[in-house]
């Protein structure tokens, strides 16, 4: 037993598992056959889509809740079922909006998945949309367009598209095309003209963050399809389910650090899956996507944070948003970049709070009313680390 020494060491440990029976089933594009807990929103979406098994346009449907609490899943659950039962009757799109974040590219995306050949680069919007209008009403079948993870979409180029997208039908007299939205941010509504959530959010489901026992009873059941039995404690199961429950019962984390704790366990060529592999697999996985996560933000969100990991050094108990505000202008003010307004900044933080790299909550001040108190919540050193991949906001840091 002990950490391999050499490539073909590691091959041999995955050539011949231990651990693994099945290593896919815990990977994040897996959907399983049984969503356990998530039934009441499966019938939800399931009723809201069910007109198109008809060929009647189904309503806008939009999809709300953390990371993790099983939105995406729960979507192609469905559409996978309804495509099971329609056969050919039904297109569906989907679309990764964090991934594809631009325009152009989401109806690339789309157009592609239709059978619409598109050039990669160089048409203007307008012949693209002139194009996919064109593809479905030749093809004759209504289509269900998924806009996942939405707001990235919208917060990096406004809401135009969703505008078009939830028109087209008005442009078309042989198909329809219904949308589902889904989104990590809770007061995504707040980005949205009113023109455009009027249409879009006819229909709304909101997925609860999981419970422990949740959590507990979804890993014990992958386990057992993925895992080879004895190859894990169930010590180590209900770790995972403790650990992603404190961090907003977060389903997607859970299996991520099970998948991690298997892979070093394997690895290791232990016998089983331990408590000390869960605890391993959560610090590596925390660190790389504090890193990742950080490195991708927005300059101004990196600057706010980098205001709150100042006062935390500052004054560690009580960071109010007006501290916040002031530190970051000062540090716009160090790089000549004009600061954003302190309402948008409270969106930043809002945001961050959200993907887990801040916690706040509401406090009153008395008789000057009430702020949010704000705390990093996640490692201070892996969210140095992604700074450092940006030069500008890599000069500032701790000067």
């Amino acid at each position: 037993m002990g950490t391999p020494q050499s490539l073909e060491e590691i091959f041999e440990k995955f050539t011949k598992p231990r651990i693994f029976k099945a290593r896919e089933l815990l990977l994040p594009d897996y959907v399983p056959e049984d969503l356990p807990h998530r039934e009441k929103q499966i019938l939800k979406l399931g009723s809201i889509l069910a007109p198109a098994i008809a060929g009647s346009k189904p309503s806008n449907v939009f999809i709300y809740g953390l990371p993790g609490t099983g939105k995406t899943a729960v979507t192609k659950y469905v559409l996978r079922k309804m495509l099971e039962k329609t056969g050919e009757k039904i297109r569906v799109a989907y679309v990764n909006c964090r991934q594809n974040n631009t325009n152009y590219s989401v109806l690339f995306e789309i157009c592609t998945q239709l059978g619409e050949k598109v050039p990669f680069t160089g048409l203007s919007l307008a012949e693209l949309f002139k194009r996919l209008r064109r593809r479905v009403d030749s093809d004759k079948r209504l289509v269900i367009a998924v806009l996942d993870e939405v707001d990235h979409l919208v917060k990096k180029n406004g809401d135009d598209l969703l505008y078009y997208l939830t028109r087209i039908n008005s442009d078309l007299s042989r198909s329809k095309v219904s949308l589902v939205g889904i989104t990590n941010d809770l007061k995504f509504m707040e980005y949205l003209d009113a023109r455009v959530k009027s249409s879009l959010c006819e229909e709304e489901i909101v997925f609860p963050p999981y419970t422990y026992e949740e959590l507990e009873d979804i890993l014990k059941k992958r386990a057992e399809q993925a895992l080879n039995e004895g190859a894990y404690t169930e010590e180590a199961i209900k770790l995972c389910a403790a650990i992603a429950a404190r961090q907003k019962g977060d389903c997607r984390l859970a299996l991520d650090i099970l998948l991690k704790a298997a892979d070093l366990a394997e690895l290791e060529g232990a016998p089983r899956i331990e408590e000390d592999h869960v605890r391993r697999a959560y610090r590596e996985l925390e660190k790389d996507v504090v890193v990742d996560l950080v490195r991708t933000m927005p300059l101004h969100a990196k600057l706010v944070l980098l205001s709150i990991l100042y006062l935390s050094k500052e004054k560690p108990k009580l960071i109010i948003t007006g501290d916040v505000y002031r530190r970051y202008k000062d540090l716009c003010r160090k790089i000549g970049l004009d600061a954003l307004t302190q309402r948008r900044v409270s969106d930043i933080l809002s945001d961050l709070d959200t993907v887990g790299l801040i916690s706040t909550k509401i406090v009153s001040l008395g008789r000057y009313g009430r702020t949010k108190q704000i705390k990093v919540a996640a490692s201070e050193k892996a969210i140095i680390e992604g700074m450092k991949k940006d030069p500008l906001v890599s000069s500032l840091i701790f000067q």
